[in-house]
């Protein structure tokens, strides 16, 4: 009888042995932690809320040191067996009895067999396709070599530590396959980790991974069932009966299940019906039983179920995610809990033991460095590149321990020799990542050719304004989530020039035609330009296994994502050039992914689109427009309809893409437009005060304006409570004193502050002051001077812009009551302005502080940090505006 079949029969016999206990429960008296075999689910409570607690605490620290989880899960059930915590007099006997074990012991293997149906769904085949060459020389050495060392430090182990009773040959076979697999789940996690994926060394190694991974699995395979028969003409026909199952899974098996998919509309929507899970779920657990009652272990039935599962149009991607938090979140940590219990330091007390276990991890890691180093050294790779992919075929990590566990259930190791491989397998697994990163480090990294340097070779690299050098044809767009589509729509439409204008003029009679060719405005020259958008689609990675999968098949998942394919299709309908990338990287690296697809795709700008809320205001309430949606109403309003830490997280992100971006920066803030306006005129609103980041706001506003639906109002403030220019300065000297450090020019300098990311500039001298108050004028005289030579974009343009220079003492308010004056005129306002956190002319701060308190907001630093002090001052008074924020490029 198999390993699983025998917990169940176990089990079962436990439940029917014993009466029904009382039904009163802790009220009358009784001890919820006394197990009872017909009431196990409250002892198991106890035992997995334990386990899981371990588990999280100590993967809080190791994942600091970016160590993979299995480390965690398998230290904490080290420290919850009787190596530290089995020594305290009664836990083992009160939380983890022996009676108690059956029951968690079908609960992991019910759980290991999901978890190696994901590791085998997780298998590509069609990867060892690229570098086949080089996989399969990596594949063969760090196999054949780790093999036979294995075998030959199996003798001495045998001779010192096994009993005579076990078969030496078995045990040989055994220790051969412990030393000689790689794990290649945690070493898909490690490569995603890393970021390596895309690069040639990860491509190598993930396809000698799974070369390694299958042999080593179809080995271990082979062990047990030379172990489970009585003998050789029993272990021929396990072998038979094994082949002859593999085939009729993999093919006619695999035909049918794909099939079905199609049949039932799954594979094409991308996502399995819940008929589809049923029957994949019976396919696991029926494959499980068949491999458990022919004398191989059951998790060998759920690998291969696994490797049935296409993965066109992102299938296995969506059936992982329903799977995947049960599996990794409960089960897992239970059956490596198990294992810890099993595992008891104590039991290595000499220094023969450590001896061999010092033995072990020397020969299983340089057995395996050596052989994929010199393997990949001689099929092309350099020093650094052969060392990180020996490093990290060394790795051990989960199914390490999976074939430790069944060398112990069936015997073939003591709980000594069990615990001596099982600190090999941790040394091993810790090592990986450090070492990966000490050979190869990001600087030396070299990308492989991939689908996103496709795109953009079909986009082009977009031509340039000859006229007019401040005028922006190539744009990065972020989309990392679905809700910024309307905001990103909305800002993309006001980047194309009315490209359709002349098509969708009225025709003209053949009497009418001479007349009328006179007054038609030439087609502007921009059109001679499309506007290119580089579009960025971030999906954070986490310890999913979906989003590892996700991160193996970014260059084929684009073309599905529905972010993506929305955008594109919005562009192809508005005359877009739309290039697409995405990046699946931790959420912490958002910033950088951004600024490394910027320099990749030589953009000019980065734009980055604040979705609306999720909700709705209620109408009438005290300073809200009437259905207006406030991104900022999770710092200034307390709702119980809204996420309270959205705005402030999403913020914290803004400012780091303002600090590291080698770019312009627009922030667009999207309040919502009038849907009785769609198509029609937009109205943007700039009060300019100068400095870069005004100037960059007037320049863009007048791009902006060649769209012939969109308006402009310029008005250029001038604060009139100063008592000089020089007392300016040091009012505004003492606001960026409280911010950065002294510096004798205006440069960018990255401060963190308190609260999150700031970007923050040096201190202006007289100097940088009056070369700035030059560009600002130089700037504005440009624009309204009717002397100033400009070309026939920038004419039609200005046609369209009102400017006007306004003196007030209190600016910030001047400029709410003058939104709020264009907002009664006109039905879509965006507000353009800068962020104005560099070389700012007036100080606005003691008014921005004002306006808070006049509107009763509850404001926190970060919104004047992010949008500047005229966006938090429109916000604090929630003006029913959009806002366009910009920050010059600092480099």
């Amino acid at each position: 009888m198999g390993e699983l079949s025998q917990q169940v029969a176990h089990l079962a016999r436990q439940l029917v042995a014993r009466k029904a206990s009382e039904q009163g429960g802790v009220i009358s008296g009784d001890n919820p932690v006394t197990y009872l075999p017909t009431d196990p689910i409250r002892l198991w409570v106890i035992q997995v809320v334990i386990i899981i607690a371990m588990t999280q605490f100590l993967s809080l620290f190791l994942a600091r040191i970016r160590q993979p989880r299995v480390i965690a899960e398998v230290i904490g059930g080290i420290l919850l067996g009787p190596t530290v915590m089995g020594r305290i007099p009664g836990f083992r006997q009160s939380i983890f009895p022996d009676a108690s074990l059956p029951g968690l012991n079908l609960t992991s293997t019910i759980g290991l067999i999901l978890f190696l149906f994901l590791v085998g769904l997780e298998i590509d085949t069609r990867v060892i396709k690229r570098n086949g060459l080089s996989a399969a020389a990596v594949s063969a050495a760090g196999l054949l070599i780790p093999l036979g060392m294995g075998a030959a430090l199996g003798v001495g182990v045998y001779r010192e530590f096994i009993d005579p009773s076990v078969n030496f040959g078995y045990f040989l076979l055994f220790t051969a396959v412990a030393i000689g697999i790689t794990a290649f789940p945690v070493l898909c996690r490690i490569l995603t980790e890393l970021k390596l994926l895309d690069t040639t060394v990860g491509v190598v190694t993930l396809a000698a991974g799974v070369g390694n991974d299958v042999v080593g699995w179809i080995l271990l395979a082979l062990t047990v069932a030379l172990v489970n028969a009585s003998n050789g003409l029993t272990a021929l026909y396990v072998l038979l009966a094994s082949v002859g199952y593999v085939i009729m899974l993999l093919y006619p098996g695999r035909w049918a299940y794909v099939w079905l998919a199609k049949r039932t509309g799954s594979l094409e929507q991308g996502a399995p019906t819940a008929g589809m899970m049923t029957i994949t779920l019976l396919v696991v657990f029926i494959s499980a039983f068949f491999t458990d009652i022919i004398g191989v272990h059951a998790i060998f039935g759920g690998f291969l179920a696994g490797l049935i599962i296409p993965h066109e149009n992102g299938y296995a991607i969506a059936l992982v995610e329903k799977l995947e938090d049960l599996v990794s979140i409960l089960f897992l940590p239970i059956y490596f809990t198990l294992s810890g219990l099993r595992t008891n330091l104590g039991a290595m007390d000499t220094g023969k033991a450590w001896g061999y276990t010092i033995i072990i991890c020397l020969v299983a890691f340089f057995s395996k460095f050596l052989a994929c180093f010199a393997a990949a050294k001689a099929t092309g790779f350099n020093l650094r590149e052969s060392g990180a992919i020996g490093s990290l075929m060394s790795c051990k990590g989960l199914v390490e321990l999976i074939v430790l566990n069944i060398g112990l259930q069936a015997g073939i190791l003591d709980t000594r020799t069990f615990s001596m491989f099982v600190v090999h397998a941790l040394v091993l697994t810790f090592i990986t990542t450090p070492l990966t990163l000490l050979f190869y480090p990001m600087k030396y990294r070299t990308q492989e050719l991939n689908g996103q340097e496709h795109h953009k070779a079909e986009v082009g690299t977009g031509s340039r304004s000859s006229s007019d050098e401040e005028v922006k044809t190539r744009f990065a767009l972020v989309l990392d989530k679905i809700e910024q589509l309307p905001a990103a729509m909305t800002i993309s439409q006001l980047l194309q020039p009315n490209l359709a204008a002349a098509a969708s003029t009225p025709s003209l009679t053949s009497s009418d035609e001479k007349n009328e060719k006179a007054s038609v405005s030439p087609v502007p020259a921009i059109t001679q330009s499309r506007t290119v958008i580089n579009a960025l689609r971030l999906i954070e990675l986490t310890n999913r296994t979906s989003a590892v999968l996700k991160s193996q098949v970014a260059d084929s998942l684009i073309y599905n994502d529905p972010v993506v394919s929305v955008f594109r299709t919005f562009g192809h309908l508005n005359r877009l050039l739309v290039s697409a990338a995405l990046s699946v990287v931790n959420h912490e690296e958002f910033p950088s992914a951004i600024a490394k697809h910027v320099t990749e795709s030589e953009s000019q700008m980065v734009i980055l689109p604040w979705p609306r809320g999720a909700t709705s205001l209620a109408e009438g309430e005290q300073g809200h427009h009437s259905g207006a949606l406030n991104p900022f109403d999770g710092i200034f309003h307390k709702t119980t309809s809204q996420d309270q830490t959205n705005s402030v997280v999403y913020s914290e992100f803004i400012r780091r893409v303002f600090s590291n971006t080698p770019s312009h920066v627009a922030l667009f803030v999207d309040r919502g437009l009038n849907p009785t306006s769609v198509g029609g005129n937009h109205h943007l609103f700039l009060p300019f005060f100068g400095g870069p980041d005004d100037r960059l706001a007037l320049s863009f506003l007048v791009q902006l304006c060649r769209n012939s639906s969109v308006h402009a109002t310029v008005v250029r403030i001038e604060k009139l409570d100063s008592l000089s220019r020089a007392s300016t300065n040091i009012d505004g000297d003492k606001d960026t004193k409280a911010e950065a450090a002294s510096s004798p020019i205006a440069v960018t300098l990255p401060y963190q502050a308190i609260t999150a990311m700031d970007t923050v500039y040096g201190q202006h001298n007289t100097e940088t002051r009056l070369a700035s108050d030059t560009a600002d004028n130089l700037t504005w005289s440009r624009y309204t001077s009717q002397s100033t030579a400009q070309d026939a974009d920038t004419l039609s343009a200005l046609s369209r812009i009102t400017f006007n220079n306004v003196s007030s003492a209190k600016p910030l308010h001047t400029i709410v009551d003058l939104v709020a004056n264009e907002i009664t005129q006109s039905k879509n306002v965006i507000v353009v302005a800068g962020r104005s956190r560099r070389m700012a002319v007036e100080s606005l701060k003691s008014e921005l502080q004002q306006i808070i308190t006049e509107s009763g907001a509850s404001v926190v630093s970060s919104t004047s940090q992010t949008l500047g002090d005229v966006g938090a001052a429109l916000v604090a008074n929630n003006t029913a505006a959009s806002l366009l924020i910009l920050q010059a490029s600092t480099l």
